[in-house]
This record gives structure tokens, C-alpha cells and sequence, in this order.
């Protein structure tokens, strides 16, 4: 007798653990690397052209070092792919909501571009360091930063529209939180923008350091802003389905 069937092996993951998950391997990396090239490779990692003191080591320094820029790369590297399913998961919600709205429909398709451009530009700063090829390691850094902030804004506007039709308060919760870390990240910027510039310019004791402190900064408020996420999608599950098929004779 033949016979057959297909036996599919379902895992069931809440799109909330996703997001926290993913945030938390570049936020552990960014952690775990500075606070090696602290203790272990202080004067490395803290050295400038200025030869002034220095105190804390930047982003671009605590991740050119091994073993820190493996750790770094590996956390990146796994975290990307998800990031990814992230973009697209934002981008067919928004296609949902605003299938015949102008112009937030072209919006939403902004949104999914440049969140995959800020992705490529870390994924690009990572895998190039400052001490291989700078120029390439300093434009990935500038379209990270860049594809950020109008990912931000963005987003911005369009949970702005959300928030006004939505009987949902977690849709309030996350606009205004979106709001408060797109300021932050903007004002983090400017400081360290101003501190490089400082310490280019005058090469003054500590300018570096500020620079490198604000740094930080700019990259723990991106990961805030991505970690709303979890209010967006509280409900939603990540389903990963494998199919067999079996056959008796």
C-alpha cells in the first residue's frame, strides 16, 4: 500500500523576544568590546594623533582589536538577519495601513529602504575596521548615521498618523518614545560632531573622550528607538515551519 504525508514542524517565537533579542547581541558586543579594549588595550584603543590624555576608547577603536573586533563582527553579523525581517515586517504593516494614502504609502517604502541601507552601513563599518581601510570604515559610519536619522524621522511621521486613528494607547506610548529618541539621537550627534571637531581643532585633554561618551550615546538611543519595536508588534509571533513527507509502501 502507498501512502504519504507531509508532518510540519512548527516554532513559535513572540515577535517581542525577536526585537529583544536582536537589540541586545550589538548591545552586548558594544559593551563586551569596550570594556576589553579598556582594561586590556588601554593605550591602543585610547591613542590619538594628538598625543593628549584620553579616557575612554571610541566605538571605531574598541572594535578594531582583537579578539574585540570578532566578537563585534559576530554579534553584527548575527544580528543582521533579522534586522532585516524586522524592515519588512514594519514595511508590509505600513502597506496595510496606507495602501491608497498619500504620501504615506511612498513613505513606507522610504522607510523600508532606508532601514536597510542603515543596516548595509553597519554591516559595511563592521566588517571594514578604521585600521584596515579607513576611508571605507568612515562612509559606512556616515551611512549608518545617516540612513538613521531619516529612518527616524520617518517613522516618526508615519506613527504620528497611526497614533491619531488608534484607540490603541500602546500606539501613543510608541510614537511618543519614537519622538523623545529621535531628539536624543539628534542632539548626541551634534555633541559628538562638536567634540570631534574639538578635539581635531585644538586637540585639547579630554575632547576625545566626551567625543567617544557621546558616541555611545548616539548608538544606544538608535537601539531604544529600534527597540519600540515590542510595543508595535507585541501580539505578533515569529513562525519558522519545516515540512517533511514521509513515505510507506
Amino acid at each position: 500500500m502507498l501512502g504519504s504525508y507531509e508532518r510540519p514542524l512548527v516554532l513559535r517565537w513572540s515577535f517581542s523576544s525577536c526585537v529583544l533579542a536582536t537589540v541586545c547581541m550589538p548591545l552586548l558586543g558594544l559593551i563586551t568590546c569596550v570594556f576589553i579594549s579598556s582594561v586590556f588595550h588601554f593605550e591602543d584603543s585610547t591613542g590619538t594623533h594628538c598625543q593628549v590624555p584620553n579616557y575612554l576608547p571610541s566605538i571605531s577603536a574598541s572594535i578594531s582589536l582583537s579578539p574585540e573586533c570578532h566578537i563585534w563582527r559576530f554579534c553584527i553579523g548575527l544580528h543582521s538577519a533579522p534586522r532585516f525581517l524586522v524592515a519588512f515586517t514594519y514595511f508590509n504593516f505600513y502597506k496595510t495601513r496606507f495602501a491608497s494614502k498619500f504620501p504615506e504609502n511612498l513613505l513606507s517604502r522610504l522607510s523600508l529602504a532606508f532601514s536597510v541601507l542603515e543596516n548595509l552601513g553597519l554591516l559595511l563599518l563592521t566588517y571594514v575596521s578604521s585600521s584596515e581601510t579607513y576611508f571605507v570604515h568612515k562612509e559606512g559610519f556616515v551611512l549608518f548615521i545617516f540612513s538613521s536619522l531619516i529612518y527616524m524621522i520617518i517613522t516618526c511621521r508615519l506613527w504620528k498618523v497611526i497614533k491619531t486613528y488608534s484607540l490603541n494607547p500602546e500606539d501613543a506610548k510608541s510614537h511618543h518614545w519614537k519622538v523623545r529618541l529621535l531628539l536624543f539621537f539628534v542632539c548626541f550627534c551634534a555633541f559628538a560632531a562638536f567634540f570631534f571637531w574639538k578635539h581635531n581643532m585644538y586637540c585639547e585633554g579630554g575632547s576625545y573622550t566626551f567625543f567617544a561618551l557621546f558616541e555611545y550615546l548616539v548608538v544606544f538611543s538608535n537601539m531604544a528607538f529600534h527597540l519600540t519595536a515590542v510595543w508595535d508588534f507585541k501580539s505578533q509571533e515569529v513562525m519558522v515551519i519545516s515540512s517533511s513527507e514521509e513515505k510507506y509502501f
